[in-house]
């Protein structure tokens, strides 16, 4: 693999770490205005998962007679653009953004950036993304393999977060 390829594959692991931090200052700062934390039980399997894609890519490029030697332009795009789409999910939730299932009662959901058009857009991304980024190493089994975990888990995660959303009530 180039050693391109290998700053991209190690940048996106350093943007997945640095992601934990900011959802654990996010989740602290919850916590001390009242947050409640709803749906634990299957946050683990979130975690569980996309560790194991990671190493789904490099177990399946280390096993490739014949690695992707060049980058192809098009699914380097769509993925500059799942970042882009990313950061702007981030930076629309501001301190509400996390990884966790996490409410603050009485505070009115975020209606802005993506959240203006579409109810969970995160999830849209990284679905994505799961498809995208092992196109680009020419990992193709992970590609077909974790957007259809990350589907799995959705279907528990999205009405557990709606759940949580209606059971806490939102203010204006």
């Amino acid at each position: 693999m180039q050693i391109f390829m290998w700053l991209l594959l190690a940048f996106i692991i350093l943007q997945r770490l640095v992601e934990l931090l900011i959802a654990r200052r996010n989740e602290q700062w919850m916590r001390e205005r009242g947050g409640i934390e709803i749906g634990s039980e299957h946050y683990k399997w979130f975690f569980i998962v996309h560790s194991c894609f990671f190493i789904s890519i490099l177990l399946e490029v280390s096993l490739q007679t014949n690695s992707v030697s060049e980058l192809n332009n098009y699914l380097f795009a769509l993925f500059l653009l799942t970042q882009l789409a990313r950061v702007w999910c981030i930076q629309s939730l501001g301190r509400f953004w996390n990884t966790k299932i996490i409410v603050l009662p009485n505070v009115a959901l975020v209606k802005r950036g993506p959240y203006k058009y579409i109810k969970h857009p995160n999830y849209v991304i990284v679905g994505v993304e799961l498809f995208v980024i092992p196109l680009l190493f020419g990992a193709y089994m992970t590609a077909v393999l974790f957007p259809l975990f990350h589907l799995i888990l959705l279907k528990i995660r999205i009405p557990a977060e709606e759940k949580a959303l209606k059971k806490v009530k939102m203010g204006k």
